[in-house]
């Protein structure tokens, strides 16, 4: 039975490790490979920039790679080969529970005023930096910043950290996780050694599933669909599987591409989306509206249809935005919910 003992962020799932405490680690041989070679060669650059789709294990091997840096300060000492992560050792708790000296992790901060999580890395997040970096490296091995999402720092924090990245100290290295790396700033981005993150494979998507506390499903036929739908990421088939994701997306799916609106349908979807204690059936569902977005758009330019491309990223842009101000501002999820059906169906129908 998992029993969570790092602190809680904004997108915890319930009964699933956080990448602090995860000891697993599946697929990204040549990532690990590349990284545990460049450490042990005395190469590992400063900074890196993991990215990935969403759910991939980016963070995860983002701490793998912070706790064989601190069990191995001696780069000439290191295995040829990432080491996996003792749980019993008081490194891995120290790192889970965010108590490591020479670990610091900064992602969306609480907010204090609802209770739940800021929908942004804030700059004070990374003035964080500054005091993490005036302190003396523990046992004078590395110190490791993991910026996770980077993708969710707004502009005051970007620049904040780009002066980090501009004069780095000698045995520090940054390494951020991006699901979005276009989105970053050119500057940050060529500071940064980029590492790609492959989605996995069937294989080791569902070896993932299958240490957790729900496993996947038993029949190959069932297992085969949920790694194609899930497109490689963990957390998606995750999602998926225990949070009513598949119902979500087939409904909204139906919705959009339908000749005409299906004005019971959208109804019930907003509802099932924007209840009380629905966040991440909320999130899943914009997460899929925006997807369909960019399909659309990508779809359409390969085919030369620049005109309806430019029409479908434009509404992926509007979409976004929505997204943003209804989680920035507090305003009626419902309502979010059948706007964006609207503005889906305007686009996608048949």
């Amino acid at each position: 039975m998992f029993e969570r003992i790092a602190p809680e962020q904004h997108d915890t799932l319930d009964g699933v490790a956080e990448p602090s405490e995860n000891p697993h680690l599946f697929g990204h041989r040549e990532a690990t490979a590349m990284l545990a070679a460049a450490y042990r060669g005395g190469k590992l650059p400063h900074a890196l920039l993991l990215a990935g789709p969403l759910g991939v294990g980016k963070a995860t091997l983002a701490f793998h790679l912070a706790n064989h840096l601190l069990r191995f300060p001696r780069h000439e000492g290191a295995p040829a080969e990432l080491a996996r992560p003792e749980p019993e050792s008081a490194l891995f708790r120290q790192i889970a529970i965010g108590a490591h000296p020479s670990v610091l992790h900064l992602t969306r901060p609480e907010n204090d005023k609802t209770k739940g999580f800021k929908t942004v890395v804030t700059v004070d997040e990374i003035r964080r930096v500054n005091r993490f970096l005036s302190m003396t490296s523990h046992d004078g091995g590395y110190r490791v910043v993991i910026v996770d999402t980077a993708d969710d720092m707004n502009t005051n924090a970007a620049n904040a950290l780009l002066k980090n990245l501009e004069e780095p100290p000698s045995r520090t290295v940054f390494i951020l996780i991006s699901h979005s790396p276009g989105g970053l700033l050119p500057t940050i981005r060529s500071r940064c050694q980029l590492v790609r993150v492959a989605p996995l494979d069937g294989a080791d998507l569902i070896a993932a599933l299958s240490t957790f506390d729900v496993p996947p499903p038993a029949d190959e036929p069932s297992r085969n669909a949920l790694a194609g739908r899930a497109g490689g990421s963990v957390r998606m088939a995750i999602l998926l599987t225990q949070y009513g994701g598949l119902e979500i997306a087939e409904a909204t799916d139906a919705i959009a591409h339908a000749a005409s609106l299906d004005v019971a349908g959208a109804y019930r979807l907003a509802e099932a989306v924007a209840g009380r204690d629905r966040a991440i059936q909320f999130d899943i569902f914009n997460r899929h509206a925006l997807d369909l977005f960019a399909g659309a758009a990508s779809r359409a330019a390969l085919a030369g249809d620049m005109v309806r491309a430019i029409g479908y990223a434009r509404g992926w842009e509007e979409s976004r935005v929505a997204v943003a101000e209804t989680e920035t501002y507090n305003l009626d999820r419902k309502q979010h919910a059948l706007n964006m059906i609207h503005r889906l169906q305007d686009a996608l129908r048949m």
